[in-house]
């Protein structure tokens, strides 16, 4: 008769529109970045030398960061030019 707004399982979206999740494991390594360089700045206005490794904690998720970002960003590019 008419249309009662209920949805039926005809009306799913296929999985090729579903939006991609977010890069979780850049994030992550960005933050330990950030939190790594505040760490760095705190240890040398202290005066310890501590603050080397900090920033070597830091160049190291900063290279996480981009290399998840990127990873995730070929991910969704290839997945987006796959015809069937």
């Amino acid at each position: 008769m008419g249309d009662t707004g209920r949805r039926t399982t005809t009306d799913v979206r296929p999985s090729c529109q579903e939006p991609t999740p977010m890069p979780r494991l850049a994030l992550y390594a960005l933050a330990v970045c950030l939190l790594s360089v505040a760490a760095a700045v705190v240890s040398f206005v202290q005066g310890s030398w501590l603050g080397v490794v900090w920033v070597l904690l830091a160049g190291l998720s900063s290279n996480m960061t981009w290399y998840y970002a990127r990873r995730a960003r070929m991910t969704r590019a290839g997945r987006g030019s796959v015809t069937k």
